[in-house]
């Protein structure tokens, strides 16, 4: 695999580990309530999404097959980024509990073959 693929998934993976930290022992009726904690989740998401949208750039293919949800991540890092004023942290919260851990897994198990 090439070594900035390697780089991009670890990307991927730190900033799973990082999300996941964060909201450790966390209820949604915390996260709702936390500013500072949303605004870290939020540039996890940002890492996350970018780093997809790299990789998608230099193994569409691979990408494809191995994290077939991608592009999920990818318009929510554009949302943050780009239409911070209507994020629905509902959504948010959903994608911390639902879709980081699978996308960890899935990243760990990303060969590039």
């Amino acid at each position: 695999m090439p070594p900035k693929v390697e780089k991009l998934l670890l990307d991927i993976v730190l900033a799973c580990d990082e999300t996941a930290e964060f909201c450790r022992d966390k209820t949604w009726e915390t996260f709702s309530q936390d500013r500072l904690l949303q605004s870290a989740v939020e540039r996890q998401f940002e890492i996350m999404g970018e780093a997809l949208y790299r990789l998608e750039k230099i193994d569409l293919e691979n990408l494809h097959l191995k994290i077939p949800d991608y592009r999920k991540i990818i318009g929510l890092r554009n949302l943050l980024a780009h239409g911070y004023d209507i994020v629905d942290n509902v959504a948010l919260w959903d994608f911390v509990v639902t879709k980081v851990p699978d996308l960890k897994k899935k990243a760990q198990a990303y060969d590039g073959r």
